[in-house]
């Protein structure tokens, strides 16, 4: 049976498209706007067709009859951390995303974002979203990545569109009867990397999964764990967020430790193989931009089997 295909929009660092990668699809292009994700995708990909562009100067009309368009739209207009202007947000990229699905027409969408466009202020918005795909079934679900093996808890927003006819197989992921792993379980080996004689201690104090990892705007100042609540926060579990760090603690190291990059990225449920381009605060830009893989593969294999399940009734 042929893989489904999938074009990804404003794919960042790859979380969605590995998500996707994982549960089947094939990716016949990934869209961004970002030189140093670009760097990324191209680097842990080198088959990925990747388009460096503006996604509101893409023509997506090549790509007509692709199964399912997939996006991480930018999150700034719907944040609490920002001003909420939602559709009057130049950075808003809904419009060009709808306007991109209409040249594709594919069978699915799944859009991610996060949790505030779900607040009252947007109810017109999202309905005039869903509206504007009449030959879908529409759906916002709040998806949260503890519930699907990765270590911090992350509520984000999915959109999902299907087209009539194929959603009756739909059906949200389930959580995962497992619970996930604390910070101290999953970074212990990376903390201790260096033999740092404090690691054990460290881990078990840990005990908690992380908070909302943040701090991937590029208005943000520098590589730390976000403002002064977040920052409190992984305080808690025994993190200096401060500032990230080049490498684990040494040996004889005393205080609180700081994450490394790839310390978030297995935070965000990245692979440990899957390499980030560019300096400290580029790299982490990407990770905590990211929709972390598990969850998007979650999502995505439940697309799948409702494509799939249709092909195979229609066709029996």
């Amino acid at each position: 049976m042929s893989k489904l295909s999938v074009l990804e929009l404003c794919a960042g660092a790859g979380g969605q498209a590995l998500g996707f990668e994982m549960a089947g699809y094939e990716h016949v292009g990934l869209v961004e706007n970002d030189a140093q994700a670009c760097k990324t995708l191209r680097f842990n990909r080198p088959k990925w067709n990747v388009i460096e562009e503006d996604l509101n100067l893409f023509d997506a009309k090549p790509y007509r009859g692709v199964d399912v368009v997939a996006a991480g739209l930018p999150c700034p207009p719907f944040s609490k951390a920002g001003k909420q202007l939602g559709n009057l947000d130049e950075r808003n990229l809904f419009p060009a995303a709808l306007r991109i699905i209409k040249e594709v027409q594919p069978r699915a969408i799944v859009i991610e974002n996060v949790r505030g466009i779900l607040d009252a202020v947007f109810s017109d918005y999202r309905t005039y979203i869903s509206g504007q795909l009449p030959d879908y079934w529409t759906d916002w679900y709040l998806l949260n990545a503890s519930n699907y093996g990765v270590p911090q808890l992350r509520p984000r927003v999915n959109f999902v569109a299907i087209r009539k006819g194929y959603d009756v197989n739909f059906e949200w992921p389930l959580p995962h009867s497992k619970k996930p792993p604390t910070v101290g379980e999953a970074l212990y080996d990376l903390m201790a990397a260096n033999g740092w004689r404090g690691a054990k201690a460290w881990a078990k104090a840990a005990s908690e999964i992380a908070p909302t990892l943040v701090g991937g705007s590029k208005k943000h100042g520098g590589p730390d764990l976000g403002p002064t609540r977040a920052r409190l926060a992984w305080a808690s579990l025994g993190v200096n967020g401060s500032t990230l760090a080049l490498e684990a603690p040494e040996r004889d190291f005393i205080g609180m430790p700081r994450l490394t990059v790839r310390m978030a990225a297995r935070i965000q449920g990245f692979p440990d193989d899957w390499q980030f381009s560019g300096t400290k605060t580029a790299a982490y830009r990407q990770v905590g931009n990211a929709f972390p893989p598990p969850v998007a593969n979650a999502v995505a294999l439940e697309v799948n089997k409702a494509l799939t399940v249709k092909k195979l009734l229609k066709f029996a």
